[in-house]
């Protein structure tokens, strides 16, 4: 039943754990309908509902939530409000774990971790959960062998899946990576603790120029070095721990037969779809001599 499902989901992904102003749990469904298929995604888009409904599914679980902000109208002449009809209509509920899902161990931060290989692990930094307690945010590691840079971004690029944007980098590309911090998601508000932790370098995602341009002149062009690897991208790693974990939660394998099946949508719902002009990195022009 859709009732021991979302128990499972709560004890893994403690509501209380997420941040105050976050909406997370069952926001679609009939905790008495039962639940034979889920999917997993990052979004709740209209695409992925469809898949959801063409796949027959009972249950999407996502990490972002679909009604975070409030709205006023939920009729079909909205993206929003079509995509609340079409959960209902096709009996499809929608779970959403987000920033609980970002400070669980392991979680959004500590899967990508986890992929980079990274040793020695321990909280970039802590976010207050909505019952008032601490929880680690973001994590911070070692790598098994030193890497440049530019070795360390390839070794990135090869972690995550590919996206449109690709991998910005900011920092030289030989100079020395050893310990690395990473947020998943948007991470630009973790510039300071990243500094504090002795990273070599900070991956995390949805960088902006003028917070990127303080934070390199706060480092004096040195360490912590930037990467934006892309919000969708380092955080759809997630998407596999929380399907086992819950077939696990559930006392059900995921292999067929079993009585609940599921699978990891196929949909990208990173939103860029192609650039152009982009260029390799070039250094800084000398500056001119006063004459």
């Amino acid at each position: 039943m859709l009732r021991d499902v979302v128990a499972a989901l709560d004890d893994l992904y403690p509501p209380g754990s997420a941040a105050p102003w976050d909406r997370v749990g069952l926001v679609a469904g009939d905790l008495a309908r039962p639940v034979r298929r889920i999917l997993f995604a990052v979004d709740p888009t209209l695409a992925v509902i469809d898949e959801a409904v063409a796949w027959e599914a009972d249950l999407l679980v996502t990490h972002h939530p679909l009604l975070l902000h409030g709205i006023h109208s939920v009729a079909t002449t909205n993206a929003k409000g079509a995509a609340v009809t079409r959960l209902v209509e096709n009996g499809v509920a929608l779970f959403v774990a987000h920033t609980n899902a970002d400070v669980a161990q392991p979680g959004v931060s500590s899967v990508l971790a986890d992929a980079l290989g990274l040793t020695e692990q321990r909280a970039l930094s802590t976010l207050e959960g909505r019952d008032g307690r601490p929880y680690a945010a973001g994590r911070v590691g070692v790598l098994a062998v030193p890497s440049s840079l530019a070795a360390f971004a390839t070794t990135l690029a090869a972690v995550l899946p590919g996206t449109a944007g690709g991998i910005r980098v900011s920092g030289e590309p030989e100079a020395t990576v050893r310990v690395v911090a990473v947020m998943g998601g948007a991470g630009d508000d973790r510039f300071e603790q990243a500094r504090a932790c002795g990273a070599d370098v900070y991956v995390t995602a949805d960088l902006r120029h003028h917070p990127v341009l303080e934070a390199r002149e706060e480092s004096g062009g040195g360490p912590p070095y930037l990467v934006d690897a892309g919000h969708w991208a380092t955080e759809s790693l997630w998407l596999e721990s929380v399907r086992a974990r819950l077939h696990a939660a559930l006392g059900e394998s995921t292999a067929p037969p079993a009585r609940v099946a599921s699978r990891i949508s196929v949909v990208r719902t990173e939103p860029w779809t192609f650039v152009v002009g982009a260029n390799t990195a070039t250094p800084s022009p000398e500056v001119p001599p006063e004459s």
